[in-house]
């Protein structure tokens, strides 16, 4: 018993190494084709979109560099390296968890619900806002990284909730070991508790820590919070917690119309309240439109909002899509005089010219004849086709320029005059233009086209046009965008005789 020699480390036997690690090769392979039974299913459900960006991020990589991979295939290292490029990083998977945060604040959504794999509305009796043909639910390490990309950036609304939920599942499941668990109850218990002290709930943030301390009594940190929360409540210095409020990170000012309209099942008012709405089959004098006119709905009048029905065909809007593809970047906004990422708008975007293909050519023919304006450059922009993922969305703005500082100006065209955007694809729920001011929701209807005009005809900006792309629910959401400028329009929208038109 004097001897000081340290008690050796004995290393598993290479035999259970190996069957571990076959193990967890066995079980990321049935993971990911359990995600992929269903191909449209892994596109559609968000629940799944994160899990599956979550394995690629995570659990593969570990997988690869495991001992059984090292000693088994050198060329399966060489492989992973040359596709490690293509694989979801740490920024996607964050991003990914903020996409699952934004779909429960603008659809209101139950964090419970979600993490069961429910898309239920947090006010009871209304119904699932979108079924999934395949049921997934998150696990509750899926739920801590949500948490805790809340947690870190001092969002302790959200950390609170997901975290809540990871605690639940880490408790049932405490004591067996999963491999795939990058966290534990420790640390969601540790997450949580700070979490509620930040928001003011020093009682229960207490309770948290003490739970915590009764699986690693020796934390010293934990010891010293119980003891400082302790301390509060002993004092008396703690003001009672207030309801915490969800930040609004992008200062949106219309965010409680916004997501109303964005939730809102269905889009525009019944005709019979508006007798001026309808539909018609319009050839705007083109030659072009006179054997197949345009299907025009108009949904809107001030502003005036039509939707063009069977505007592009299914190949055509596949074409555009693939043309698109290879080029897509993340999308950027006007900022003064400069254009930058934002967090307001979450998409990719690519530019295609008319000589991209005969097929583009032949829709810039299409879109000059519906809307009668003169679209050759440089009074109109190129083709924008635009790529809404997990969560994808664009919050109100203007499509028009608001400052003469606008990069819009570098055309030398002026300001947008109109908009015309095409939908690519259908999508399971979500993604509806919502115009803030006008209180109307145009949902998604693939292969049209929706049409407004952004300024008034003395040239003004037309405020009722604030619009927005409502977070994607399920699905992929494809738009192709053309912008239009007044310049080389004199004629074709001339000014009305009213200078206040």
């Amino acid at each position: 018993m004097g001897g000081s020699n340290p008690i050796p480390v004995v290393s598993p036997p290479r035999s259970i190494t190996r069957s571990v690690t076959r193990w967890v090769l066995c079980r990321f392979y049935e993971k990911v084709q359990a995600l992929h039974q269903d191909p449209e299913a892994s596109v559609d459900n968000p629940l799944l979109a994160f899990s599956l960006i979550k394995r690629l991020h995570s659990d593969w990589p570990n997988v690869i560099y495991s001992d059984e991979a090292t000693e088994n295939s050198q060329a399966l290292h060489d492989a992973f390296k040359e596709v490690e490029q293509e694989l979801p990083g740490a920024e996607d998977l964050d991003g990914a968890a903020r996409a699952l945060m934004r779909l429960q604040d603008v659809y209101a959504l139950s964090v419970k619900g979600m993490a069961n794999g429910v898309f239920q509305h947090t006010s009871s009796g209304r119904p699932p806002l979108y079924s999934p043909s395949q049921h997934v639910s998150l696990s509750a390490d899926d739920l801590f990284h949500v948490g805790k990309v809340a947690y870190d950036t001092g969002d302790y609304y959200h950390s609170i909730a997901w975290l809540e939920e990871a605690v639940g599942l880490f408790r049932l499941s405490y004591g067996r070991w999963n491999p795939e668990d990058r966290s534990s109850l420790e640390d969601a218990l540790d997450h949580l508790a700070f979490s509620y002290f930040m928001a003011g709930n020093i009682s229960h943030a207490l309770s948290l820590s003490r739970e915590f301390l009764h699986y690693d009594p020796s934390n010293r940190r934990v010891v010293r919070n119980v003891a400082k929360y302790e301390k509060l409540l002993e004092t008396g210095t703690v003001t009672s917690a207030e309801p915490l409020r969800r930040p609004n990170s992008t200062r949106l000012q219309n965010r409680d119309t916004y997501e109303e309209l964005c939730q809102r099942p269905a889009g525009q008012q019944a005709p019979e309240h508006f007798p001026q709405l309808g539909c018609s089959y319009e050839t705007n004098g083109s030659p072009y439109l006179l054997l197949q006119p345009a299907k025009k709905e108009v949904v809107q009048i001030q502003p005036y909002v039509a939707l063009y029905h069977d505007f592009i065909s299914d190949v055509e809007a596949e074409t555009i899509k693939g043309l698109a593809g290879p080029w897509l970047q993340r999308s950027v906004v006007a900022s003064g005089e400069k254009q930058q990422k934002a967090e307001y708008r979450i998409s990719k975007s690519a530019w295609l010219k008319d000589t991209a293909h005969p097929v583009v050519q032949t829709l810039e023919k299409r879109m000059a004849a519906v809307t009668g304006l003169d679209l050759r450059p440089p009074y109109a922009e190129y083709l924008q086709v635009v790529n809404y993922g997990l969560g994808g969305h664009y919050e109100p703005h203007f499509d028009h320029a608001t400052s003469r500082k606008s990069p819009l100006y570098r055309m030398k065209s002026g300001n947008r005059i109109a908009t015309l955007m095409i939908y690519l694809s259908a999508v399971g729920a979500g993604g509806s233009t919502a115009f803030v001011h006008a209180n109307l929701s145009v949902p998604v209807v693939k292969n049209a086209a929706l049409f407004w005009w952004n300024l008034r005809r003395n040239g003004d900006g037309d405020g009722d046009t604030l619009h927005a792309g409502c977070p994607v629910l399920a699905g992929d959401k494809w738009v192709a965008n053309k912008w239009i400028h007044e310049h080389g329009q004199e004629f074709r929208r001339p000014c009305g005789i009213n200078p206040q038109d």
